[in-house]
């Protein structure tokens, strides 16, 4: 019995240290990319200050883009979302609406606001996707286009655009999405400033109890529910400390589903969106980087912190815990059909550094993370850990967390300040520090989940509800 005890507190001493490695390892790629991302925002705003996005869009020549916009129950928002897309500050552009088979009165909507007729669209493509039924022109928006098909899920929806896509770049996004109105023109600089940009994500932010007018947020505030509150906070974490980190590194890895621009004809060569995985943003990404490398071809794929598509997200933990579920599905999936890229010197920085800590820290990680919290908490219980290593659990998994989301709020502050009301920034750092005793776990939680739905094959997205967008009518 003796021999037995001994054995069980070394499996979890050795497991505790497994643990505290896993959290320093994690927040020492947060420090790095936070700080990388630090200064890379430092000298875009300087650029900002220096170059008239405007006049170089001008005097570039603005590049044609279609604006591809899946849509699959979107009754409560897509009139809304299309009036603002129409508003869009760029010289030359189109809209395709791929109706994903809705069960809902999208289409009737659509048709209703935009008086929408048969027309004749020759596709430019044939990524397969799903039979199209009907394409649809704008009698009074000339580049508004809608094209009704039976469902394939989401890639399915992309690749459909795609197909009827006719300019260079296309700008992938939700149909619940809200651009702002000088998104794509901030967007579109990476491919005026260097020929091998093949790809360029924007930040996405929570429109949740904004005001929209005219097609444009007129009131922006914080949510007043609170788990969109805690979403704020992990977005600005995650655009403005880890994206940007990662593409000053030049190792985007995840470009978002709701707003990323690309080459049309590379995405096309590389055999368009998977349609095998939730995960399709992210997949495409790793895809473009495997076919570019392999085909020697010279590209770059960017991150841009400033054009910003603002998003409804979940206010109820059954729906978030859908979202997150799909989410680590989703990165499940891409990285275990990519995993010839782990470690492997082909793919450069990408295989040897992004792909690791990808693929070790985040796939991996809350398999580790949660019992951690759970044996530490046992541990401390029976006195069976020393101070010292108390200690140092608390500085790795809580205070450093903390601070890194307490940084990601100053560099909002600092850079962009979409949040000009004192109240919501003392509450962003309010929600920096409480978050790491609840929610995070939470989130945790719901990441277990979706690894283990990943091994049993779960497909599907899951049913997501949404309220809609709060619209003040013009006029």
């Amino acid at each position: 019995m003796t021999i037995f005890l001994r054995l069980l507190q070394l499996l979890i001493e050795g497991f505790n240290v497994l643990v505290l490695l896993y959290f320093v390892s994690l927040n020492f790629f947060y420090l790095m990319t936070s700080l990388f991302a630090f200064k890379a925002l430092r000298t875009y705003a300087r650029q900002l200050k220096a170059i008239h996005i405007e006049e170089l869009i001008a005097s570039a020549g603005a590049p044609p883009i279609t604006l591809i916009a899946p849509a699959y129950n979107e009754e409560p928002t897509c009139v809304a979302s299309i009036k603002a897309l129409l508003a869009l500050n760029y010289p030359e552009y189109e809209i395709i609406v791929v109706n994903d088979g809705s069960q809902d009165k999208t289409v009737e909507k659509l048709i209703e606001a935009f008086d929408l007729s048969p027309a004749n669209r020759a596709p430019t493509a044939n990524v397969p996707s799903a039979p199209v039924r009907t394409v649809y022109r704008s009698q009074h928006y000339a580049n508004l286009w809608v094209v009704d098909k039976e469902n394939g899920g989401k890639a399915d929806a992309l690749n459909a655009g795609l197909n009827y896509c006719q300019t260079p770049l296309f700008c992938a996004m939700d149909a619940d999405s809200i651009l702002e109105r000088d998104a794509l023109i901030r967007i579109a600089r990476p491919f005026l400033e260097d020929s091998r940009t093949v790809a360029a994500g924007g930040i996405i932010r929570i429109v949740n109890d904004c005001t929209i007018r005219g097609g444009a947020l007129t009131d922006i505030r914080l949510p007043k529910n609170w788990l969109a509150k805690f979403q704020v906070l992990e977005y600005l974490r995650a655009f403005l400390s880890g994206r940007m980190g990662w593409s000053a590194l030049d190792s985007t890895l995840i470009i978002s589903g709701a707003f990323g621009i690309f080459k049309r004809s590379i995405v096309v060569d590389a055999g368009g969106y998977a349609t095998d995985t939730v995960g399709e943003d992210m997949e495409l990404i790793v895809k473009l980087h495997r076919h570019c490398r392999e085909q020697r071809i010279p590209y770059k794929i960017s991150f841009v912190p400033d054009p910003v598509a603002w998003t409804e997200c979940p206010e109820t933990v059954k729906i978030l815990g859908r979202q997150r579920d799909r989410w680590q599905r989703g990165l499940y999936e891409v990285l275990t059909r990519h995993r010839v890229m782990f470690m492997n010197p082909r793919y450069g920085r990408i295989g040897l550094f992004a792909y690791p800590y990808f693929y070790l820290l985040e796939m991996l990680g809350p398999a580790i993370e949660m019992p951690g919290y759970v044996v530490f908490l046992i541990a401390v219980l029976t006195g069976t850990v020393s101070y010292t290593y108390i200690l140092a659990f608390f500085m790795a998994a809580f205070i450093f967390g903390m601070a890194l989301s307490i940084f990601s709020v100053a560099l909002e502050e600092l850079t962009f300040r979409r949040y000009p009301k004192t109240s919501d920034l003392l509450q962003l750092f309010f929600l920096a520090i409480v978050e790491n005793f609840g929610y995070r776990q939470l989130t945790i939680y719901w990441r277990i989940h979706g690894f283990i739905s990943a091994l049993r094959n779960v497909q599907g997205w899951g049913k997501m509800e949404r309220k809609g967008f709060h619209v003040e009518e013009t006029g």
